[in-house]
């Protein structure tokens, strides 16, 4: 099988990108609509939280009664924030993936826009680790009783993975360069 053109593994790849970006996309929105739904029911529930002893859910196994919960809920939204941030990040991360592996599909991988989008793709990277250790840490502190603390330990395969799409910007970079001097000989 080809690696580049119509009906290539990059065509694959490609389905496969918005598929994700897809799923990516409503994962959004449903975090967005239950962060507003909860604020817009905070009110309501708050006034009949006195009469409530115990919540009906758990929390990872725990009881939480309602008065916890509305206490936690400026916690619980910082961290639905983050989330959504987090999807965010990666929704940047997919659209420009996309955009790359539709000139790949093409047969054209060497355009100058790849490498800006490569670039993008690297700073989102770089985004996505430090919202990763936002969103942790919001976490831990939405939800102590998990028992969590705080993890920030450095993910080496992530940032190699950071370090690897700067490399390949520049190639295509070069590449492109190469490309457009072939085309100005005659």
């Amino acid at each position: 099988m080809r690696t580049l053109g119509p009906g290539s593994i990059a065509s694959l790849l490609k389905i496969a990108l918005d598929v994700a970006y897809a799923a990516l996309w409503a994962a959004l929105v449903l975090i967005v609509f239950a962060a507003a739904a909860g604020l817009l029911a905070l009110p309501f529930v708050a006034n009949s939280a006195s009469n409530v002893l115990q919540f009906d859910g758990s929390l990872n196994g725990h009881k939480t009664d309602l008065a916890t919960l509305l206490h936690r809920w400026p916690m619980l939204l910082a961290a639905a924030v983050a989330v959504a941030a987090y999807v965010g990040v990666l929704l940047v991360i997919f659209f420009r993936l996309r955009q790359v592996f539709t000139t790949l599909i093409m047969g054209d991988p060497f355009r100058p826009e790849n490498v800006g989008r490569l670039r993008i793709v690297g700073l989102a990277l770089i985004a996505l680790e430090v919202v990763g250790y936002v969103v942790r840490m919001a976490l831990a502190w939405a939800l102590p009783e998990r028992g969590d603390s705080v993890d920030f330990s450095v993910n080496l395969s992530g940032w190699f993975a950071i370090l690897v799409v700067f490399v390949l910007a520049e190639v295509f970079r070069e590449g492109a360069r190469l490309r457009r001097d072939a085309e100005l000989t005659i």
